[in-house]
């Protein structure tokens, strides 16, 4: 057996001595309730990071993005980078994961927040989306340094705020700030749960609109002294179901988005709110009766490499005129709320081959090559950090995400311990 065959057996014996560590970090993780909105816990999480972290031989800084999106004292956008230098110079690989997570809902069997463990799972909102692949990092991370401690390079592992809102408050602030800048770091591994044989290469693009239309307010019983906001809106999302949606449904893309259904274009109605404002919760009463002068709805279109985002934009204005022609008084205003281009990394990248050649070995299979339906942090380090050597790829599964009985299989963490450990060997230089 060769030398390198040797240190790679020691180095995944390391992880696998690691597992009650892996499991026990994965519940903890879970067990902060960072939720978003509004932003619970950012900073305890961080903290739990750092704790981790920093007797490790890592540097770690906190950062409030203090000004952004969201950020204020009562709900303060903390996020962490931690950085470990090697014995020599070289490139840095980074590690991103985002902290935040969704509202639990309902429908679980076992508590969200407590990281149960059985039938080789750990159970909790967050778990596989994405604390899960935060842990299976840092024992990564940790696993390498201990086998390789003479390593060349850099190691970074960051928790970030904010990723389930748009990142704005975390991996964009810090992208604005310089520390994606590809002169300080060269590769991104972000462990998003799409499968541990698969490597996600970008994801599409999105185009969040309000749309308002507007009426006359009037006495309910006498209607037609008014002029129903909400009728006007309705007669919008008809334009929708008669004309955009099938048109939607026909423009397909060649970039491999998982699941199939997101290989077109979408658009998703995400909310309407018309009328009297929803009582306030213990209210009895009845509701007035009053004619809506006012309708509001956000849309969420997902787009394709082979659209342009002014002809997206101009397909919307485009069906509110045609409804304006069709009816009296109708009158509406738009206002965008977020755009991003859709992303996609080559696959000759070099964190692409290091982790299919890491994959490979681990798993005896040649890795999927998928896109995500939804964006997520990529977006953030290559639109403004200019970063294009950047992945996601991590532990758990997709379809999990944001579902009752979140869990994320330990076998799978290990797993996907491993390939990123081994990434770390052809991305580093190691003696």
């Amino acid at each position: 057996m060769s030398d390198s065959e040797i240190r790679l057996n020691q180095l995944r014996d390391a992880i696998d001595r690691s597992r009650d560590d892996l499991v026990a970090l994965t519940q903890a993780l879970i067990q902060i309730p960072t939720l978003n909105p509004p932003g619970d816990c950012y900073l305890e999480i961080c903290e739990l990071l750092h704790k981790r972290l920093k007797p490790r031989g890592f540097n770690t800084e906190l950062i409030r993005a203090v000004g952004a999106l969201g950020d204020s004292d009562k709900h303060p956008r903390w996020n962490i980078i931690a950085r470990h230098d090697g014995k020599h110079a070289g490139q840095c690989v980074h590690f991103n994961s985002h902290t935040d997570v969704v509202d639990a809902g309902d429908g679980w069997s076992v508590d969200p927040f407590a990281g149960v463990v059985k039938d080789d799972r750990v159970y909790g909102r967050g778990a596989c989306d994405m604390k899960g692949g935060l842990a299976a990092s840092i024992i990564a991370a940790e696993a390498f340094i201990e086998t390789f401690p003479d390593y060349s390079g850099s190691i970074e592992i960051s928790g970030t705020c904010d990723e389930e809102s748009g990142g704005f408050g975390g991996v964009a602030y810090l992208a604005e700030k310089g520390w994606f800048n590809p002169e300080r770091v060269q590769h991104v591994i972000i462990p998003e749960p799409l499968n541990k044989d698969r490597i996600c290469l970008g994801h599409r693009g999105v185009l969040w609109t309000e749309v308002e239309t507007f009426g006359h307010i009037a006495h309910g019983s006498m209607p037609f002294l008014g002029d129903c906001a909400v009728r006007h809106m309705g007669a919008v999302v008809n334009a929708f179901e008669e004309n955009l949606f099938p048109a939607l449904a026909k423009k397909q893309t060649t970039m491999p988005v998982v699941p199939d259904g997101a290989r077109q274009s979408t658009l998703n109605i995400n909310s309407i709110h018309g009328g009297l404002a929803e009582p306030e919760e213990g209210y009895t009463g009845l509701p007035s009766a009053l004619v809506p002068d006012r309708c509001r709805m956000v849309l969420d279109r997902r787009f394709l490499m082979e659209e342009n985002l002014e002809d997206v934009r101009s397909e919307l204005h485009d069906v509110l005129e045609s409804v304006g022609e069709s009816r009296d008084n109708f009158r509406y205003e738009t206002r965008e709320l977020f755009s991003v281009l859709p992303t996609m990394t080559e696959k000759n990248a070099p964190v692409v081959q290091a982790v299919s050649a890491a994959i490979k070995s681990e798993m005896g299979c040649e890795p999927d090559y998928v896109v995500s339906p939804g964006t997520y942090d990529q977006k953030h380090i290559d639109r403004i950090g200019r970063l294009k050597n950047c992945i996601a790829y991590g532990p758990g599964i997709l379809d999990l995400a944001h579902q009752p009985d979140e869990y994320v299989g330990i076998q799978d963490m290990l797993d996907s311990a491993k390939v990123m450990a081994q990434s770390l060997i052809t991305l580093l230089s190691v003696e």
